[in-house]
């Protein structure tokens, strides 16, 4: 693990600005940074070492992009939702929507609520969110990741239960 850490020091930004450089967004090459260190560290016994580790990261972040590209995308919660009390359409699908988020995370186990809470709402960086928790930079990139996916699938199911 300590190896992992060294490497996600080393090569970070590469691939952070290789994946800013195909999505440009930021905020959306945060996450697609994350998941690639994730993907990584669960697939480190797959590295073979026959190329250069900077080359093997950088492929897991073209497959990271390329898979979020490809995910098909929810539809609104309602198609056919009249504005209320002059409020514009969108604003009020905004409000739902935000709702539904809020209902999610407040029932995230923790940490990872927390970390969640930190990065999107804090603003605080993986290094500074596993500082709080007396762990590594690369806990709070793991736990963030996992959390985030955690609240896609919850998303997802409770679209699906309607």
């Amino acid at each position: 693990m300590e190896d992992f850490s060294l490497v996600y020091r080393l090569y970070f930004e590469d691939v952070y600005r290789y994946l800013c450089s195909m999505c440009r967004n930021a905020s959306d090459a945060e996450e697609l940074t994350a998941e690639t260190f994730f993907k990584a560290l669960k697939n480190l016994d797959s590295f073979r070492g026959d190329c250069d580790i900077r080359l093997w990261l950088l492929k897991i972040a073209k497959n990271c992009y390329l898979s979020s590209v490809r995910k098909p995308r929810p539809e609104p919660v309602c198609q056919n939702l009249e504005s209320a009390e002059g409020i514009p359409e969108q604003e009020v699908l905004s409000r739902m929507e935000a709702d539904r988020l809020n209902l999610v995370i407040r029932s995230l186990p923790e940490p990872g609520k927390e970390v969640f809470m930190w990065r999107v709402w804090g603003g605080l960086g993986f290094r500074e969110i596993g500082a709080k928790f007396g762990k590594t930079e690369n806990w709070a990139c793991v736990t963030y990741h996992r959390t985030r996916k955690e609240i896609q699938k919850r998303l997802e199911m409770s679209e699906y239960e309607k």
